[in-house]
């Protein structure tokens, strides 16, 4: 059987290891990213202020890998908002994967002025510091939340709208800093527009909590959940790893697949009300049994009501190809939620 790209990227970074950055480490992202980097031997830095993620998150790392893996990675307490912390970080390195940011549209619409300085100030400064210390790649998590107000779908990185929220409006400055540092400097950069990410390690808790992560733990506990808007408001679910998959393919991807962005999605779209009923039937494969029907309520202010992604670019430029579908990935976190919220 031919060898798909992402397995023999893995193999060459087993072979010829090298030094990563991952901003935003000790999030649900970063902490993936730095979970299989570590198991491919590769030696990692990894910078983190703590105010989305968790040192928990880097604890389960540790206990997940082996000692001799522990030992190449290095962790820096600092904000990217600090463009001494960012150079410190860049020293060295040869891949930046930089996942740190504040999301969340309504976080955004409630403080735009912390959203931004994380988001556009933290992220130039990274763009700053890592041209200068001659990085070979610089990867981005940009945001599906760019394509704002455009009605088509499945959505084509081409084609985008008008920004819906502040958050959305940070995540597009990122795109036009990246490629005016492209034109201007000629320093390479990838953005991964990021259709709603899910998997272990993805905090449940807080007014911010992403979906999937917030309903579960509402279900293992046994609250009420609420549903924004009538529940047929979909979305594109991608499964963590498939989103780690897609860091390495641009990372270590060839100069002619860089300066661009690219959906990670599955191409697929899962409404509210079927979320539900999967999450529940998730649950009970796991002991847990939640009987209460869900409360509909207004829509949310800044939500789309349609999100799917196109994944075809990704696809021919990258050698992606998720493997994970929405429900093989409920079934593997699961066990995860029920494990930490069943304490």
């Amino acid at each position: 059987m031919k060898m798909n790209r992402y397995t023999s990227e893995c193999k060459k970074l087993e072979a010829y290891p090298k030094t990563w950055l991952i901003t935003g480490v000790a999030g649900f992202i970063g902490s993936n990213l730095l979970e299989t980097l570590l198991k491919l031997n590769q030696a990692v830095v990894g910078l983190d202020n703590f105010a989305t993620g968790h040192k928990h998150n880097l604890d389960e790392v540790q206990g997940s890998v082996s000692t001799e893996q522990w030992t190449r990675f290095c962790f820096i307490e600092g904000d990217i908002r600090n463009l001494e912390h960012c150079q410190q970080v860049c020293q060295g390195v040869d891949y930046v994967l930089h996942q740190a940011a504040l999301g969340s549209v309504p976080r955004s619409i409630a403080d735009p002025i912390t959203t931004n300085a994380a988001n556009i100030t933290g992220f130039l400064n990274m763009l700053v510091a890592a041209r200068d210390a001659g990085v070979k790649s610089f990867t981005y998590a940009a945001s599906s939340s760019t394509y704002g107000d455009h009605p088509a779908l499945p959505k084509v990185e081409e084609n985008i709208g008008k920004p819906l929220s502040p958050y959305a409006v940070t995540k597009y400055v990122n795109e036009l800093y990246a490629d005016v540092f492209s034109r201007t400097y000629g320093f390479n950069t990838i953005g991964l527009r990021y259709f709603n990410v899910f998997g272990k390690r993805q905090d449940p808790n807080g007014a911010y909590a992403a979906v999937i992560p917030k309903w579960t733990a509402a279900m293992i506990n046994g609250e009420d959940l609420f549903i924004n808007g009538d529940g047929e408001t979909s979305r594109d679910f991608c499964f963590i790893e498939n989103t780690v998959q897609m860091n390495i393919l641009a990372a270590t991807a060839p100069d002619e697949a860089k300066n661009e962005v690219y959906n990670v999605a599955l191409g697929d779209r899962t409404s509210l009300n079927t979320l539900f009923d999967a999450l529940k039937t998730a649950l009970a494969d796991n002991g847990v049994a939640y009987t209460k029907p869900p409360i509909y309520r207004e829509f949310r202010t800044g939500d789309v009501r349609h999100s799917q992604a196109d994944i075809c670019k990704a696809q021919r430029k990258l050698g992606y190809a998720p493997i994970h579908r929405i429900y093989d990935g409920i079934g593997q976190a699961m066990p995860w939620y029920v494990q930490m919220l069943c304490k």
